[in-house]
C-alpha cells in the first residue's frame, strides 16, 4: 500500500514538473524584461538621459540584463525558496569543450541547415504563413566598428551562451529526468520557438533546439550545442550585418 502510494505520488509529481519546468522558464525570462523594463522606466523618470545613448550599447546593455536576470530568477529563485538546486552536471558545464563538442558542432550545423529547410518547406505548403517576416535585432541602425563588435558580441556570443543555459542547460537537463526524450527535446524546442516570435524564426530555431538537445545527449556536455548555436548566429551576423547583399545575389 504504501509503495503503491509513492510510486502515485511519484509520478503525479513528475507530471506536475513537466508542465511546471517550462513555464518557470518563460516566467523568468518575462520577468526578468518586465524588471529591466520597469529600470529603465524609473530612470527615465529621474532623467537619466537613455535618449542620448548609443543605441548599439543601449541594446547591449538590455540584453546583457535579461539574460543574466533571466538565469538568476531560473535558478536562484526555486533555491533561495525550496532549495531546488540546479548543479554544474544539471547544466551540463562541468569542464571545457572537449573536440568531441568541436568537432560536432559543424557537423550538427549541416543537419540542423537540412532540418530546418525541410520544416520551412512543409510549412510553406501547409499553411499561409509569412516566412519572410525580419526578425528583430535591436541593431537596425549600426554603422560604426564599435556597434558593429558590439552586434557581434550580443548576438553571437551573449545570446548563445544564456539560451543554452537557459533551454538545453536548465530546462531540458531537468526534463530529462521527468519525462521521455522525445517529451523533453519537443517541449524545450516548442518553447525555445515560441519565445522568439516570427513565424519563420520559430520554425527555424525549432529545427535547431532538436539538434541542440541531440548534442547534449551525445556529448554529455553544453559545449557542443553552445557552439553549435555560436556558428548559426555567426553565419546570419554575417549575412544580416557584413554582407546584406549577398542571398540577393545568389537568389539572382
Amino acid at each position: 500500500m504504501w509503495r503503491n502510494f509513492s510510486h502515485s505520488s511519484f509520478v503525479q509529481s513528475r507530471k506536475w514538473l513537466i508542465v511546471a519546468l517550462p513555464a518557470w522558464v518563460l516566467v523568468s525570462f518575462a520577468l526578468a524584461q518586465m524588471v529591466t523594463l520597469g529600470v529603465i522606466t524609473g530612470l527615465n523618470a529621474l532623467q537619466v538621459p537613455f535618449g542620448a545613448m548609443n543605441q548599439a550599447v543601449l541594446s547591449t546593455l538590455i540584453s546583457v540584463v535579461v539574460y543574466v536576470l533571466s538565469i538568476v530568477i531560473t535558478i536562484g529563485v526555486p533555491w533561495w525558496i525550496k532549495k531546488y538546486r540546479t548543479s554544474r552536471e544539471d547544466i551540463g558545464l562541468t569542464s571545457w569543450p572537449s573536440w568531441t563538442d568541436i568537432f560536432l558542432a559543424p557537423a550538427g550545423f549541416i543537419i540542423y541547415f537540412i532540418l530546418s529547410a525541410v520544416l520551412a518547406l512543409i510549412a510553406a505548403n501547409i499553411t499561409t504563413i509569412n516566412l519572410d517576416q525580419v526578425q528583430e535585432t535591436g541593431f537596425d541602425t549600426i554603422s560604426q566598428n564599435y556597434e558593429y563588435i558590439l552586434a557581434f558580441l550580443s548576438l553571437v556570443i551573449i545570446a548563445p551562451i544564456a539560451e543554452e543555459v537557459l533551454f538545453r542547460g536548465y530546462l531540458f537537463g531537468k526534463l530529462r529526468k521527468h519525462a521521455p526524450l522525445w517529451i523533453a527535446i519537443l517541449i524545450t524546442s516548442l518553447l525555445f520557438a515560441v519565445v522568439h516570435g516570427a513565424w519563420n524564426v520559430g520554425i527555424d530555431v525549432f529545427a535547431l533546439s532538436i539538434i541542440l538537445c541531440l548534442l547534449r545527449v551525445w556529448s554529455k556536455s553544453l559545449w557542443a550545442p553552445i557552439l553549435l548555436h555560436m556558428i548559426k548566429n555567426g553565419i546570419a551576423f554575417y549575412f544580416l550585418f557584413i554582407n546584406p547583399y549577398l542571398l540577393t545575389t545568389l537568389g539572382g
